[in-house]
């Protein structure tokens, strides 16, 4: 122990650390000012959509929380986004301002992908107010929508970053004040060694136990494989009707779609059959979003491996959304940042979905099939798009076999095939089935019955 460094109390240490939310969000009623910094040139500039429909989401991601409320907004031009304070100095003093004088806001919603430590520190002590960034608020709404262990740990592995920025924030405070360098009672350590340990163990204990359940989703990806179920992932920008479309799909009444963002953060599956009675299981992914930070993206990969292992991306596209280009240019983005097979990348099934919803629709000339998955318009056409597509990427056999129907034949094919037609023929005990089968498959069905090419 050195002279001169005080001792704390590791009481004091684990109150650092007690916080579920470290960013300060809790669940209480916020009243929330939302800014959006138009970048006018630059590489931060976004070319795709405007400041107006940026708002808008940033309003939707707001008022998706439960007891929050968007009390004012502005969207205010910078040319200096990279600086601590976004704004040029007329700019920043008139929003200062403006703020000071809404005594009824309880924090800042600054509609970025990320804010530096040293930026929120900046902006809090200048507004006096809780500082919020789009990692903090969508990090919010997944922690809100999480149900099962894989996704709470899920997202307290992505609070990991938010954390040691805190702590960066903080011990970057105690040096100011003296204390960053006190030593702790019986440990040899300062604090900030001993709060930086306990970070790291903390991270390593999360993924540790993300690798088990990862193990565990392996085992059951495996046993999908052997019983030869042919998977598609559904993907799509957040709330573009992924859920509701796989329930029209499948006829789950189990699914509860919700017209809310990021409704979905747990990989589910769902089996439906195809018109040619082929079962085929769909999975249901986290939506993606704009300037999603990639370190939610990371937190998530585990769960997104589904999506890699798949035999069909379907990508739903919500046609009646103004920013659908835009839309459609992130969630590939994503797709690519996930590393995904270019077999699957090139072979991506885009479906047009809430058509019902634009007055007059007309189909174009692009590959979209477009649907209504609220109202089963054009979802026919959807599952015989599907059913070309698996086909296609499995190379399953589409094959007429004459069977007879004195052996075990036909009830095998039943059992490893999926049977589309049965014909008895005018000679007696003869059949001549129509299937879809593995090539595996029809190689032990030749095996077996001693059946000829």
């Amino acid at each position: 122990m050195q002279q001169g460094n005080s001792i704390i109390e590791e009481s004091e240490i684990d109150q650092l650390f007690q916080q579920q939310i470290p960013t300060g969000v809790g669940e209480e009623y916020q009243r929330v000012f939302i800014v959006h910094p138009d970048v006018k040139w630059g590489s931060k500039k976004q070319t795709l959509t405007t400041a107006e429909l940026q708002m808008d989401e940033a309003v939707g991601l707001v008022t998706t929380l439960q007891n929050w409320t968007v009390v004012d907004k502005i969207i205010l031009s910078t040319k200096t986004p990279g600086k601590k304070r976004l704004f040029g100095k007329g700019n920043f003093q008139t929003l200062t301002e403006r703020i000071k004088r809404m005594s009824h806001v309880t924090a800042v919603f600054v509609n970025v992908e990320r804010l530096s430590a040293l930026s929120e520190r900046e902006l809090e002590d200048a507004w006096g107010v809780k500082v919020l960034d789009r990692y903090t608020v969508v990090l919010h709404i997944f922690r809100c929508n999480a149900s099962t262990k894989e996704a709470k740990l899920q997202i307290s592995l992505a609070e990991i970053p938010l954390l040691r920025s805190r702590l960066r924030n903080d011990l970057a405070n105690l040096d100011q004040q003296g204390g960053g360098s006190r030593y702790i009672m019986g440990s040899g350590e300062t604090m900030m060694e001993v709060q930086q340990r306990m970070l790291r163990e903390r991270e390593l204990k999360i993924r540790s136990a993300l690798e088990k359940l990862c193990r565990k989703r392996h085992l059951l990806r495996s046993r999908r494989q052997q019983r030869q179920f042919p998977t598609v992932s559904i993907v799509g920008y957040t709330n573009c009707g992924k859920t509701t479309l796989i329930k029209a799909l499948t006829g789950d009444a189990g699914l509860e779609p919700r017209d809310q963002l990021f409704a979905t953060l747990d990989v589910t599956v769902h089996a439906g059959q195809l018109p040619c009675h082929m079962t085929v299981l769909y999975v249901d992914t986290i939506g993606f979003l704009s300037q999603l930070p990639h370190q939610l993206i990371d937190s998530f990969s585990a769960t997104l491996e589904d999506v890699s292992h798949s035999d069909l991306i379907v990508h739903v596209r919500d046609v009646s959304h103004p920013e659908t280009v835009n839309q459609k240019t992130n969630v590939l983005k994503v797709l690519r940042s996930l590393q995904i097979p270019e077999r699957l990348l090139n072979s991506i099934l885009e479906v047009h979905n809430k058509i019902d919803l634009i007055h007059g629709y007309q189909p174009s000339e692009s590959q979209g099939v477009p649907v209504s998955a609220l109202t089963g318009q054009g979802l026919a056409d959807l599952k015989h798009r599907i059913e070309a597509a698996i086909v296609e990427s499995t190379g399953k056999l589409i094959l007429t076999l004459e069977v007879h129907l004195n052996t075990s034949q036909l009830s095998w094919l039943y059992k490893n095939a999926t049977v589309q037609e049965v014909s008895v023929e005018a000679a007696e005990g003869v059949a001549s089935v129509r299937v879809i089968m593995s090539a595996a498959a029809y190689g032990r069905y030749r095996k077996l019955f001693q059946v000829t090419a």
